[in-house]
């Protein structure tokens, strides 16, 4: 799925309960088995539903009896993958399609999988499985009281802007400790339980006018196979064992790229597409081989310190060309993936350069929202001279952290002055706007709702009603909370500036 750090294949046909038992293993298994999505369609149910499920419970009962490392486990998948499509060809074959009650015509091919997020799918990074703050294929009740929404756990942890990670069985978060240290912890989703801590040095002190918004890790991580790539404030990448915090690599930007360490911190939250990773640090924009940590190309140099990036990046197709879309402290830029050319850039005014928000995405449009700036809608379109950025309208509303959930063609958003607003994306027309709430807040669309949490710490239930602010219920779950909230299956996990806390919508 474009810009999400899991395989774009996975394999429906699978129960995905059975395929979570092991988060790093199942993850491999999902890439690795035939790289396809076997599609349920008509009559193709029942005995061929049978015939793969034995063969998959097989392959996680013989991932199971041993504790490989990835090289082994990634060659014994493919073994064991090429076994069974070697196997499905010629079982088919033999006993013909008669077999499974239904004729050659009735087969349905394989098919890569669909992109929109899912409940099934991982939070696996920021704004979550396709990084836009939506999911479908699940209902939100209408009441967060709770008889329909209970606290399970809450545990106490040291101060995190991060949003956490919900992959597989686990959860992960990260928090500074002390004024030294960080560190990178991962729970037991259902109980809280801590499974492993991983610390290194790395935590800063902030400018004294940015004190307010505190000395702690700010970035949320990214998920991807069996690796947890996590951002610290000196502006240290590390990738980790998601099974056991083990470090794989770690990229130093300031000792490495002789770069300035950030007087902000590593704000920008990594992404991860294919084999590579990028990320807005080291005073430029980098594209890292996922697997190493190796620099493939950098980009969009920048002075560094006070103009390190508060944006995170994005991969979208505008104008037909799949491109990495980012937003530095002073431009909205569109970069070739394969080399890190620009495609096209446009200034974008803001106080200091507070351009925070991740570029929104609504077709070939691009949605901005700067703090001391204004609010605009660009669009990518194709001319002689190549790809063209027009401005299609400009509104005087500030953003300020809050990255929009767009909703047929409307963008739900929290502005500077603490007001939740609706905005229509195709004539600029701002349809409601409300009085103050906390100072930010995180947005997770699921079909005609919106899941806010506030700054506050107020999770909101909100309807997409683009004529009325529509607040269907609210509810005090933590303090401080400026780390995005996660939504995965019938769980809602909040990660308040002191504590992690899960709650879980009764069915």
């Amino acid at each position: 799925m474009s810009g999400s750090s899991t395989n774009n294949y996975r394999l429906i046909a699978v129960g995905p309960s059975i395929l979570r038992k092991k988060p790093m293993q199942s993850q491999l298994l999902y890439g690795s088995f035939c790289g396809r999505n076997l599609s349920k369609s008509g009559s193709m149910v029942g005995k061929t539903d049978v015939f793969w499920q034995r063969l998959v419970y097989q392959t996680v009962r013989f991932m199971g009896s041993f504790q490989p490392n990835e090289a082994d486990a990634m060659r014994s998948l493919n073994m064991l993958t090429h076994f069974y499509g070697v196997a499905w060809i010629a079982i088919f074959s033999a006993v013909g399609s008669n077999a499974f009650g239904q004729t050659p015509a009735q087969v349905m091919p394989l098919q890569p999988a669909q992109t929109p997020a899912s409940q099934t799918d991982d939070w696996n990074q920021w704004r979550g499985p396709s990084r836009d703050g939506k999911l479908a294929g699940l209902e939100l009740p209408t009441s967060l009281n709770d008889q329909q929404l209970r606290k399970v756990w809450s545990i106490p942890l040291g101060p995190s802007y991060s949003g956490p990670l919900v992959v597989g069985d686990r959860v992960y978060t990260t928090q500074t400790i002390g004024k030294k240290l960080e560190a990178v912890t991962a729970h037991d989703r259902n109980t809280g339980d801590k499974l492993w801590e991983k610390q290194w040095a790395g935590a800063m002190s902030v400018p004294f006018f940015a004190k307010a918004n505190g000395d702690w890790i700010r970035a949320t991580p990214a998920y991807d196979t069996g690796k947890l790539y996590v951002a610290g404030m000196r502006d240290k990448l590390v990738c980790l064992n998601a099974d056991n915090g083990d470090l794989i690599w770690e990229l130093d930007f300031p000792k490495t790229m002789k770069s300035k360490v950030p007087a902000f911190g590593y704000v920008s939250s990594p992404l991860i597409d294919g084999n590579a990773i990028y990320t807005q640090a080291g005073q430029a924009i980098f594209k890292l081989n996922k697997l190493t940590g190796d620099v493939l190309w950098k980009a969009g140099e920048n002075g560094g310190g006070m103009n390190s990036a508060f944006s995170s990046p994005m991969i979208a197709t505008l104008a037909g060309q799949r491109q990495l879309v980012v937003q530095t402290r002073n431009e909205l830029m569109g970069l070739k993936i394969d080399d890190g050319d620009v495609i096209w850039r446009q200034k974008i005014e803001a106080f200091r350069g507070m351009n925070i928000i991740t570029p929104t995405i609504d077709g070939d449009s691009i949605f901005v929202s700067s703090y001391g700036g204004k609010t605009k809608l660009f669009e990518l379109v194709a001319s002689n001279d190549g790809l063209e950025l027009k401005e299609r309208w400009t509104l005087p509303a500030q953003g300020y952290m809050c990255t929009p959930v767009v909703v047929d063609g409307h963008a739900y958003t929290h502005l500077r002055n603490q007001r939740f607003a609706c905005y229509d994306l195709k004539n600029g027309v701002e349809k409601w706007r409300t009085s103050k709430f906390g100072k930010y807040a995180s947005l997770i669309a699921v079909g005609d709702k919106i899941l806010a949490l506030d700054q506050n710490g107020t999770l909101m239930l909100l309807k997409t009603n683009p004529d009325a602010f529509e607040l269907l219920d609210k509810r005090k779950v933590g303090s401080d909370t400026w780390a995005h909230l996660a939504l995965q299956g019938n769980q809602v996990f909040i990660r308040g500036l002191k504590e992690l806390a899960m709650f879980e919508w009764i069915k």
